[in-house]
Parts: structure tokens; sequence; C-alpha cells
């Protein structure tokens, strides 16, 4: 079986660095957050690149004004089906602000690791813990 994380009813069950930041598009609490042109959900895919830095700690729209946990961060609620011990990175597509155990292959995606699941419904995401990087 695959991740799945239903980006709704996340549960932020322990979280470190909480910091404001105001958002530039519309995100679900526990959505992968970065920054391009604004505060918004993070993606893998090639293009339209948006590195992970934090986890939304509640739901917001363009403009709100939002707690973000830019170090460790457990969350739990939206995601099952994980493997304990997996990798887990933003997902690519149009999963933008989601998570995926599967590591992005296209060229010039996102391949930076920002958690670890620990359960098959609990994950511990650490967007900093990991440089910036893309598939080559």
């Amino acid at each position: 079986m695959a991740l799945t994380d239903a980006q709704s009813g996340a549960l932020i069950l322990d979280g470190s660095i909480p910091v404001e930041v105001i958002l530039a598009g519309t995100v679900a609490k526990g959505d992968l957050i970065g920054y391009s042109t604004g505060w918004k959900r993070a993606l893998a895919t090639a293009g339209s690149v948006v590195q992970g830095k934090a986890v939304a700690g509640m739901d917001g729209k363009t403009g709100d004004k939002i707690v973000a946990y830019f170090g460790k961060t457990r969350i739990g609620g939206r995601l099952t089906a994980m493997t304990a011990g997996s990798a887990v990175y933003g997902e690519e597509g149009s999963g933008n602000g989601k998570y995926t155990e599967t590591i992005p292959t296209t060229q010039n995606d996102s391949t930076k690791q920002v958690g670890v699941s620990i359960s098959a419904t609990e994950a511990v995401i650490d967007p900093n813990a990991e440089p910036d990087t893309v598939h080559a």
C-alpha cells in the first residue's frame, strides 16, 4: 500500500519553532509549505518547484496570518498507509502541500526529504534538516 494524504483532518501532535507567516495561497492544516513570492503549498514538480520549509499549523487563505512550524513537527490525522521508517517527500504533480513516500524522479523535481514516517498514520516532518535538492 502507498501513503495516502487526505489533506484534511490534520493533527499537529507536537511542533517546534512556531512562527507567524502571511499566506500567498490557500493552505490546509498540516500542509508542507514553502516560499515563492509568498508562503504557499510546497510542490516538487519541475518548473513550479516550491521547496518545503515549514508545516502549516492551521488552515488559511491568501492574506491570512497563520502559525507555521519550521522545526520538527509530528503530524497525524490526514496520513494513512505509510510504512514506518520510510523517507517522506513533498508530492509532485497536482499534490501541492501533500506528502509522499515516493521520491520524485522527473528531472528538476524537488527530491528533498522532508521527514520520516513513524507509523502507518504519523510522520515527523523536519523540512529544514536537509538542503533543498532537485533531481538532475
